[in-house]
C-alpha cells in the first residue's frame, strides 16, 4: 500500500502541486497552532469544546484547517487554552 507521505512527496515534483501547496501553508500552520495550544494545554477537542462553548465538531473543523476562524474564536480559543493571543505581519519571501 502507497503511503501519504510517499504520494506528496511524489506529487510535490509537479510545480502545479507546489503552488497549491504553498498557497494552502498559511492555512496548514494555524491548524497546527490550535492543535499545538490544545494538546499543550492537555484537553480533548470536547473538553476545548466545553470551555469555549462550542462543538467538538467546531473544534475537528478548526484543526483540519477546512474553516477559518475569526479573531474573536482565536481569543476564545486562547483563553480556554491558557494561551495568549498574538499575530503577527512577517516580510515575503521573495524567491
Amino acid at each position: 500500500m502507497t503511503k501519504v507521505r510517499d504520494l506528496h512527496n511524489k506529487w510535490m515534483q509537479s510545480e502545479d502541486y507546489q503552488a497549491a501547496w504553498q498557497a494552502l501553508e498559511p492555512e496548514y500552520a494555524l491548524a497546527r497552532a490550535v492543535i499545538q495550544a490544545r494538546v499543550t494545554a492537555g484537553l480533548t477537542q470536547e473538553q476545548l469544546a466545553q470551555r469555549m462553548s462550542t462543538t467538538q465538531s467546531v473544534i475537528a473543523r478548526l484543526e483540519s484547517g477546512r474553516t477559518r476562524p475569526s479573531t474573536q474564536t482565536l481569543e476564545r480559543l486562547a483563553t480556554a487554552t491558557g494561551t495568549h493571543l498574538r499575530i503577527t505581519f512577517e516580510p515575503a519571501s521573495r524567491p
